[in-house]
């Protein structure tokens, strides 16, 4: 399955999240969960690029370019990768300018917990340096 789908449907002066991972279900569960714990009221624009266009693991610039496009509401567009080639498509990407929204963003988060922080925080009308910066914070976070 691949799954460029915005999962909130909003759009606006929201900063856009784009999570990429090599599997389009992880990409959609971590999409899911991100904005589940965003909490009710104005989520911000979250779509996944998961997996490559043919349904197998792997990244695709295609479903990435469309997942960016799909958030962009002009407040800027976060992208959080899983691992390995996903961080080399995105900069790739990032390297060509014409493939993504202005203002995109990569940004070096654990991908669960930056994703949350991500969303939270896009949701709560930060800025796109904001949500970089929490979810960049996400690395510090303890679990013991």
């Amino acid at each position: 399955m691949s799954d460029t789908a915005n999962t909130s449907g909003t759009t606006g002066s929201l900063v856009g999240i784009v999570l990429v991972s090599h599997s389009a279900a992880v990409a959609s569960s971590v999409a899911e969960l991100a904005t589940g714990l965003a909490g009710g009221g104005t989520t911000a624009p979250v779509a996944a690029a998961g997996g490559t266009t043919d349904g197998g693991l792997g990244t695709s610039s295609e479903l990435i370019a469309a997942a960016a496009a799909s958030v962009d509401g002009g407040a800027g567009v976060a992208v959080l990768m899983d691992l390995g080639s996903a961080v080399l498509t995105v900069k790739a990407l990032l390297a060509e300018g014409d493939e993504l929204p202005d203002n995109t963003r990569l940004v070096d988060a654990p991908f669960v917990e930056g994703a949350v922080a991500a969303v939270v925080t896009a949701s709560a009308g930060g800025d796109l340096a904001a949500v970089e910066a929490a979810a960049a914070e996400a690395y510090g976070y303890r679990k013991e």
